[in-house]
């Protein structure tokens, strides 16, 4: 399976776009024609240089305007194909992609179309040529593939081809399995682009809202089926228009581009077996199974805040490291590292970020799946050196250059724990804390789509629609991914501004990866008031909500006077009922949340967000922290 992208889908010059694609594992680029103009090499140097970047050009695009033109127009649009031939022989291309016209003087008719395609393939052919004919979603006589397919077989010419395009097809909601008709031969060449679905301008949606196969809505796979069940063999390219990425990191979009084609490509292969998908076998995705420990970076007077932190929330050490100067906290299911080490990893984080969450270990079924699963995708693999006794678990780069490893039974069973710490394994009377309920990991906004598509690929994870979080001094875009039974989640929350919680934290801390962490209980009023004990004091609520809650639900007698007691927050779904609690912000925004989730509850108590930012900054002022 031959894998291309188009220039335009990603940022940056065309030199810098080779350089990517090439790196990220593409074969192929469609040279888009703006790229080329705009670079100041001529097409044979430009050809050499593409090639020399281990590339080929399996498509010049577009030719547009060209089927339906009457007497002069007609003329000069093939004037103009022949001209674009002379640039392809130059460039060492031979497929060129011409799209349904959206000309005002063009005329409609499948044969007229035909006929024009049939001469137009006839010259080309005469060069070594190819002609691919595109269905635009907005053309204005032919905007569906049955109909540039109808086109194309009465040309009845071997050098004239369909190409089709995923988002024409399914922003018009037209049924991809027609396409299964289509004899796989006569397709020349398929491109793909995602969108989320959003009720606007076709024309607008198109161009502007465009992204990878796997972060939007559309049935992006149930297309790549009905081209492959059609016998299609050729190249597979992104085609991607997208205001985000025009601004975005070259070499992440590439990346992204290429780990978005291999997923879909694997999931229509197990979808789709009789169809020949030339992808070599990789790991099924599986389904997380927890979090195994969470790793701070921290050393001195902040160390020993973070420890106060945790003792107050009921976690005791059980361990501490054999060979490094890093702690083991335990409660319930909760493993807590936190690493004060000077070398390596973890210093590196703290050296940069202060008190931070530098790891993240992820419970799955087979670490050594996941890991290669994860390098098929283009992630980055992580390995330092061990020490004596200390056991290889693998790992990949996460977030803002965090880490993240995947623990099995292989681990976990072989004792990591017992072997690698003095004293690890005893029972933790603790507050009642239970398990990580989520992990809430603060990125730019940009950056939000390459993280979802990120773990959705990597692992058996779903994601929920986007929401906006109202903070006092701006909006925070919210994402949750997470396993089939909930044993993981993660939000993933999107800064517009620096002014906001979010992107106050993303400031302080140059970009810590992860913002706070929910712990859960099976009774917070419990745990609240063995922490009360322990001097735990919570995040203060005012009287202002609770009134508010008053008149929003009906509680039993009692309840809102112990949640106003406890400074507690309320939430509930036709599923059941949300509490949740918070500590204060510390080491530059950081704070833990404990939560209890009672008959199947699902969310993460979202409309509660705006009074726990108010309050968070309100307590921050009071501290003589600036206001933001």
């Amino acid at each position: 399976m031959k894998t291309a992208i188009a220039t335009v889908s990603i940022s940056g010059n065309l030199r810098e776009k080779l350089e990517a694609i090439a790196a990220a594992g593409f074969d192929g680029i469609e040279i888009f024609e703006q790229d080329f103009i705009a670079d100041e090499a001529g097409p044979r140097e430009v050809g050499r240089m593409i090639r020399d970047h281990g590339l080929e050009i399996p498509l010049f695009q577009p030719f547009r305007d060209f089927e339906g033109l009457p007497g002069g127009l007609r003329a000069k649009a093939f004037d103009r194909a022949e001209r674009k031939f002379d640039l392809m022989q130059e460039l060492g291309t031979d497929l060129v992609l011409v799209c349904s016209s959206c000309h005002p003087q063009s005329l409609g008719g499948i044969d007229r179309a035909a006929d024009d395609f049939a001469e137009l393939g006839e010259r080309a052919a005469r060069r070594g040529l190819r002609v691919g004919f595109e269905a635009l979603a907005r053309g204005r006589h032919i905007n569906d593939h049955r109909d540039a397919w109808e086109v194309v077989r009465r040309a009845d010419h071997p050098a004239v081809g369909l190409i089709v395009d995923s988002f024409h097809t399914l922003s018009r909601g037209i049924d991809p399995d027609t396409i299964r008709r289509i004899p796989g031969d006569r397709i020349f060449f398929v491109q793909l682009a995602d969108a989320p679905k959003i009720d606007m301008d076709l024309l607008y949606w198109s161009r502007h809202f465009r992204n990878m196969p796997g972060e939007g809505d559309l049935d992006v796979q149930g297309f790549m089926r009905a081209v492959m069940a059609a016998g299609y063999t050729g190249p597979i390219s992104l085609e991607i228009f997208n205001d985000q990425f025009r601004g975005g990191p070259t070499k992440t979009l590439a990346r992204d581009g290429y780990r978005s084609i291999v997923a879909l490509m694997d999931d229509v292969r197990r979808a789709e077996p009789e169809a020949k998908v030339d992808l070599a076998p990789m790991p099924a995705r599986v389904a997380p199974r927890g979090v195994s420990f969470i790793e701070f970076a921290s050393r001195g007077e902040e160390a020993e805040e973070l420890r106060a932190l945790l003792s107050g929330l009921g976690f005791e050490v059980v361990g501490q490291h054999r060979n490094k100067a890093v702690t083991l906290w335990q409660q319930g299911e909760i493993r807590i590292v936190v690493n004060a080490e000077e070398e390596g990893h973890a210093a590196r984080a703290f050296n940069l970020r202060g008190t931070s969450v530098c790891d993240l270990g992820l419970l799955v079924d087979s670490a050594a799946e996941v890991a290669e699963r994860a390098a098929r995708l283009g992630s980055q693999p992580f390995s330092q050196p061990i020490g004596p006794g200390e056991v290889p678990i693998p790992a990949v780069r996460g977030l803002s250059g965090s880490v993240l490893h995947f623990m099995d039974s292989s681990a976990t069973l072989g004792g990591v724990w017992e072997q690698e710490f003095t004293g690890a394994g005893g029972a933790v009377p603790g507050a009642g804390l239970q398990r990580v309920d989520h992990i809430a990991q603060t990125m730019t906004y940009d950056e939000m789509l390459s993280w979802t598509l990120f773990y959705t690929t990597l692992l058996d994870m779903r994601k929920s629609p986007m929401v906006d979080v109202i903070d006092p001094d701006g909006l925070v875009r919210s994402q949750v991914v997470e396993a089939p039974d909930g044993a993981l989640r993660v939000t993933l929350n999107g800064a517009d501004t620096y002014r906001t919680l979010a992107g106050a934290f993303l400031e302080e801390s140059f970009g810590a990866p992860v913002q706070h962490i929910a712990l859960a209980t099976d009774d917070i009023f419990a745990t609240l008031d063995l922490l009360r004990a322990r001097g735990f004091s919570p995040l203060p609520i005012p009287q202002n909500y609770f009134d508010d809650l008053a008149a929003r639900f009906d509680f039993p007698e009692g309840l809102l006077e112990k949640m106003q007691a406890a400074n507690v927050l309320y939430d509930e779904d036709a599923s059941g009922a949300f509490f949740q609690c918070y500590t204060p912000t510390f080491a530059g925004g950081f704070f833990f949340e404990i939560v209890e989730r009672r008959a199947g509850y699902g969310g993460y108590g979202a409309p509660n967000a705006p009074f726990r930012i108010a309050a968070q900054k309100r307590l921050r002022r009071t501290k003589g922290v600036p206001a933001l």
